[in-house]
């Protein structure tokens, strides 16, 4: 059995089923927003609102750590390597 704190009294998910959501809600509309357009264009834009998310408070570090769980194994192991650099820098972010 849990403990009351792993719930979420609204959604009755767990705090790590809700930050899995989010990750995948916010992957599905980085896709979506993105499509067509150059991968540089993509990364410049999507570094530059993780960090603006990080600086203000609205993304964790459990949310970054989410998003690449969620978006790793779509890459090649270059990519995943490059990601993950990124995430650890984004994380780095006070």
């Amino acid at each position: 059995m849990r403990s009351f704190k792993e719930y979420d009294k609204d959604l009755g998910k767990t705090v790590d089923e809700q930050e899995r959501t989010l990750a995948e809600n916010l992957t599905q509309k980085i896709a979506e927003a993105y499509n067509g357009k150059s991968d540089l264009e993509m990364l410049k834009n999507i570094l530059a609102e993780a960090e603006k998310g990080k600086r203000n408070g609205t993304l964790s570090n459990a949310e970054i750590e989410q998003f690449y769980q969620t978006f790793s194994p779509m890459l090649d192991g270059f990519q995943r390597a490059y990601l993950r650099e990124i995430v650890e820098r984004l994380k780095a972010i006070k």
